[in-house]
């Protein structure tokens, strides 16, 4: 394995362009290390009581960026690498999710997800001789969603600002804002509208 290294700036430009990691890359190398890097991290978190304030701490180390004091996390949580998630405020956790984020996962302010969600950031590339090289792709969650316990969402996905993806769903492609979408693979089954009090 090539030991050079790679700085933060050119590891998020590598995911956000989508570029395939060979398995023998300074980008493949930064994914051991930031992986090794949460593994101690999360056993820190997921191991003994911490106060919500801790956790915000604790979470702001493991993805390298400031975490709002507003932020809630029941642990435990999982993540292989840590380093590309980015929180929004008001941002409701709850336990047992699993984020695989080398591709990138962003939640929007006020979003609310729920237990053993899984979000996957990861393709392998389909060609046998090839099969270890990796494929990124960015997970876009918008402002305001709300995800249902026991969701798996996949590589490449934006859900729109104020859906709701229903519990169990396993979302596969794009679901638009102000929705309820449910299933597998997840539809769309009504409209949200807005009741305002006058």
């Amino acid at each position: 394995m090539n030991n050079n290294q790679i700085n933060m700036d050119e590891f998020y430009e590598h995911m956000k362009e989508g570029r395939v990691v060979e398995p023998d890359s300074v980008t493949a190398f930064a994914f051991h290390k930031f992986s090794q890097d949460a593994l101690k991290i999360t056993t820190e978190l997921n191991n003994k009581y911490h106060t919500p304030e801790e956790i915000v701490e604790i979470f702001s180390e493991l993805t390298r960026k400031e975490i709002d004091k507003s932020f809630r996390l029941f642990p435990p949580f999982y993540t292989d690498c840590g380093k590309n998630i980015t929180i929004g405020k008001n941002v409701f956790i709850n336990s047992c999710c699993k984020f695989q984020d080398q591709g990138g996962i962003t939640i929007g302010d006020g979003c609310l997800i729920g237990h053993n969600v899984i979000i996957t950031t990861l393709n392998h590339v389909e060609e046998p001789s090839k099969r270890q090289s990796i494929l990124p792709k960015t997970v876009t969650i918008g402002k305001n969603v709300w995800i249902g316990a026991n969701v798996t969402i996949v590589p490449g996905v934006t859900i729109g600002d104020n859906a709701i993806i229903g519990a169990g769903s396993i979302v596969v492609r794009d679901i638009p804002a102000n929705t309820v979408a449910v299933g597998n693979p997840c539809k769309v089954k009504k409209h949200i509208k807005e009741t305002i009090n006058v």
